[in-house]
């Protein structure tokens, strides 16, 4: 039996591995890069090879002068629930429809009149919403019935590479808790909720735990990617629940806020217990549960600002030189204020049509107000959430962050003084990778107890609130949901404008 674990990540921007050992020993890293395409406004697509790919590179170099009969299990997680569509061969079919695309706003509505949603809330733990899975499918029925057509097979990202891996078609429990298809509770498909959305329960594999092995490294992938043939594969995780286990988010009232591409926030506790303004999910743990919610943009925001708005190459140089230029404008940056709907948004708003805005915005604000706006943005959001949370008498135990943002002390601090806690941050904690490689460490028998995962979390800081910051951030806070309010009722009419054909 091997001694070591492999784990990775399909994240939204790259592939990230990485290999452990049994004694907290994070061996080796590694990444490779893919695209996140939107032909259209609120759209988000990738390309299922490309992460197939990266997948193939990154275990090359966590391998590179090691024998691949060390690896005693591997784990793969991922966005959830992006959509793969496979033909009856195995062939993907079309670009994965990503978690946070927006498009399907016609069909979101349709089944909001047409599914009575408190049955739905009951039985899933959530209201009909983007995210789901069944509008987005409906959405391509109508607008590529060619491709529905030949469709055979549906899954999400981490069960793609599962299947590249073993051959075996499967989901992981929760893609299938986040799709707004399954009764949470009884662990199975709902036959109304199938029928509303023109399903039928054969197009989705067997549904998996976490520590299930669900297959074994075949002999093409181990050409492909150097692994052993052989090497015993499990279900995977959702990447915010990996990164929730990574991050040591064991009791009830620890939080843990993602400085990914997305803006994940999630909360632990010890019973299935759904809230209407956030999702639910299986943690990897048995017995435990999280409720979380997901910003559509967070660090995607950061990098179209830097790209798109500045013209620069998205590296850490550019970054060191905006925290710089963030750091000398003062809390709630003169005014300016961003909604940071840029891909509409998912909680705790659920509005597919919801859009960016900079607000407050004048000839004395240079780009270290916008970027600093940005980040402030993003945290505002952060505090929405917990506002919901608290709202239902849930209190927060402690705040841990994690996730590529926290490398930046400026946005620590900001996290920090708006919420008014102490945040604890590991900056150069692999998250999801670590996560669910330790899940498969779990299910190969590397590991005996969960609590070994605190091994593995590498250094820690800690950002203490800032008392008279605070105070400004909440009159900047209060402006920032005042404005969402008000501008609500206009952003279907921008919505449409972006679907309109050019004039000619």
């Amino acid at each position: 039996m091997g001694h070591l674990v492999l784990g990775i990540d399909i994240g939204t921007t790259g592939v990230k591995g990485i290999l452990i050992g049994p004694g907290g020993e994070r061996l080796a890293e590694a990444t490779a890069s893919h695209d996140l395409h939107s032909p259209y406004p609120g759209w988000a697509e990738e390309e299922p090879a490309e992460w197939w790919q990266g997948v193939q590179a990154v275990c090359r170099q966590l391998l590179r002068g090691r024998n691949p009969r060390e690896i005693a299990a591997v784990g793969c997680s991922g966005m959830v629930p992006a959509l793969v569509l496979l033909d009856e061969k195995g062939q993907v079919l079309r670009p994965s429809i990503q978690q946070n695309d927006a498009r399907a706003v016609e069909e979101i509505e349709q089944l909001r009149r047409e599914l009575d949603q408190e049955r739905l809330f009951a039985i899933t733990g959530g209201y009909t919403n983007q995210q789901h899975v069944g509008p987005r499918l409906m959405w391509l029925q109508r607008h590529e019935p060619e491709v529905w057509r030949r469709t055979r097979w549906v899954m999400g990202s981490y069960d793609y590479i599962v299947y590249r891996l073993t051959g075996q078609r499967s989901l992981e429990i929760n893609w299938a808790v986040e799709s707004g298809l399954f009764n949470i509770y009884r662990r199975e498909w709902d036959a109304e909720l199938l029928q509303a959305s023109r399903l039928h329960p054969e197009l989705f594999p067997p549904v998996h735990l976490p520590t299930e092995v669900v297959g074994e490294v075949t002999q093409a992938a181990a050409k492909e990617t150097g692994l052993f043939p052989g090497t015993p594969v499990i279900a995977g995780s959702a990447d915010h629940v990996a990164s929730a286990l990574a991050a040591g988010l064991r009791e009830n009232g620890d939080l843990l806020i993602k400085f990914g591409a997305a803006g994940d926030i999630l909360y632990c506790l010890d019973r299935l217990e759904a809230h209407p303004q956030l999702y639910i999910d299986y943690h990897d743990i048995p017995g435990l549960y999280l409720l979380n919610g997901c910003m559509a943009a967070s660090g995607s925001l950061v990098k179209w600002f830097v790209t798109e708005v500045l013209g620069w190459e998205a590296s850490g140089e550019s970054y060191r030189r905006l925290d710089e230029d963030a750091s000398i404008v003062p809390p709630a940056s003169e005014g300016l204020i961003v909604l940071p709907y840029f891909l509409g948004e998912k909680t705790p708003i659920f509005d597919a049509q919801a859009r960016g805005l900079f607000f407050g915005l004048t000839l004395s604000h240079g780009r270290g107000h916008m970027f600093r706006a940005i980040l402030e943005a993003v945290i505002y959001g952060f505090q929405h959430h917990i506002e919901v949370l608290t709202a239902r008498g849930y209190t927060i135990r402690r705040v841990v962050a994690t996730d590529g943002g926290v490398r930046s002390g400026l946005w620590r601090q900001i996290a920090a003084d708006v919420l008014g806690m102490p945040v604890t941050s590991f900056p150069e904690h692999p998250g999801s990778a670590l996560g669910v490689a330790f899940v498969a460490g779990m299910a190969g028998g590397l590991f005996r107890d969960w609590a070994e995962i605190e091994a593995f979390a590498g250094q820690a800081l800690r950002n203490e609130p800032n008392l008279k910051a605070h105070a400004r951030y909440q009159e900047a806070y209060r402006l920032y949901r005042q404005l969402y309010e008000t501008l609500k009722p206009l952003f279907p009419q921008a919505a449409l404008l972006g679907q309109q054909p050019e004039a000619t």
